[in-house]
């Protein structure tokens, strides 16, 4: 059966010229492959916690990246034997194919959640314990922030890029698919249905 577990919390603050961001990390392993969602941009943090787990960076066979926000994104190359996806495709080097939303050899589901970006998915886990979606910035929260699910909330962090109707919309869809949410930054969460 499938095991998801968020390996570092993602976190974003507003600083004086800037962020001090990095995202949710995931790891989840699927019929004997290690997958890791969003890899973020705190190394010494990630490579800290994949030791904690018992793996090494070439240990991941697949990284997913939910968009292609540098704080999400930044230490995909890290994982030399892993192969890159997005929203649409898979990298193995410069190899470039369709994934058809299925990460290969698993039986996880990516699902397209744009939004926040155009590009954005989500990844559906099936677990013993219920559906976990990985939903990237979906959902995502400040340091600090109350942490209330507000479908229609505006996204602050990006608002040149957000589709607004589109997030409402992504946000409900995976609300109504998930039992446990591991937003882009903050807190898993369970769903209240």
């Amino acid at each position: 059966m499938n095991k998801v577990k968020a390996l570092i919390q993602g976190y974003a603050k507003q600083i004086k010229n800037g962020w001090l961001a990095s995202s949710t990390v995931t790891l989840v392993q699927s019929n004997g492959k290690n997958i890791i969602i969003d890899p973020g941009c705190n190394r010494k943090k990630l490579i800290e916690e994949l030791k904690n787990n018992n793996l090494k960076p070439e240990d991941i066979d697949f990284v997913l990246l939910t968009h292609s926000h540098t704080d999400h994104t930044l230490l995909a190359g890290i994982f030399d034997n892993a192969k890159v996806l997005n929203s649409e495709e898979i990298y193995d080097n410069d190899n470039q194919t369709e994934h058809n939303n299925k990460i290969p050899n698993t039986g996880l589901e990516i699902i397209q959640t744009s939004g926040h970006s155009p590009e954005h998915c989500s990844l559906i886990v099936l677990t013993e314990n219920g559906t976990y979606i990985v939903a990237g910035d979906v959902f995502w929260w400040m340091d600090n922030e109350e942490q209330k699910i507000e479908i229609e909330k505006e996204d602050e962090a990006h608002p040149e890029e957000v589709d607004m109707d589109k997030l409402i919309e992504s946000r409900k869809k995976l609300l109504k698919i998930g039992d446990y949410i591991i937003p882009g930054h903050g807190k898993i969460f369970k769903v209240e249905k």
